[in-house]
């Protein structure tokens, strides 16, 4: 089976977002850099493309040029089992960024991450009241807490 393999682009920052990012995560690592060599559109022995992975995932960073941004239409999204875990990527991945809404948030480089508790589908689960309650309290927060989210879950 192929493997899918995410690939950003960055201006010119792709080398520091990929070791921001493997800081961040556990089982992380770089990879191979690939460099512009002469008569390619980046400066040439600067950074054209670098590997890295994220907990064992693979991920390419592309220095292209200032031509496209990221947008909120893909997101990473991380599962927190813990409180602990929420504040770890919220705090770390919005620092120098934006914290948006419903656990939602843009890097320094306005690439999008969900941080989400990984309860939250079992507490979304069925619809119904119970559900509601859950997300309203989604939907008014920021950074999610899980305690609220399963007090609300409680009623």
């Amino acid at each position: 089976m192929p493997q899918i393999t995410p690939f950003l682009w960055f201006d010119k920052e792709a080398e520091e977002a990929a070791n921001y990012y493997v800081s961040v995560f556990p089982n992380s690592k770089l990879g191979a850099v690939a460099r512009y060599g002469p008569g390619q559109p980046g400066p040439e022995g600067s950074v054209m493309t670098i590997a890295f992975e994220l907990d064992g995932k693979p991920f390419v960073g592309l220095n292209g040029g200032p031509i496209f941004k990221f947008t909120e239409a893909v997101s990473f999204s991380i599962s927190c089992e813990t409180q602990a875990d929420i504040d770890h990527y919220w705090d770390k991945l919005s620092d120098g960024g934006q914290p948006g809404p419903c656990g939602w948030l843009k890097d320094r480089w306005g690439l999008s991450w969900q941080v989400v508790p990984a309860i939250l589908p079992q507490l979304l689960k069925g619809g119904g009241e119970r559900a509601g309650r859950v997300m309203g309290v989604v939907m008014q927060s920021g950074k999610l807490d899980i305690a609220a989210l399963q007090a609300a879950y409680d009623g």
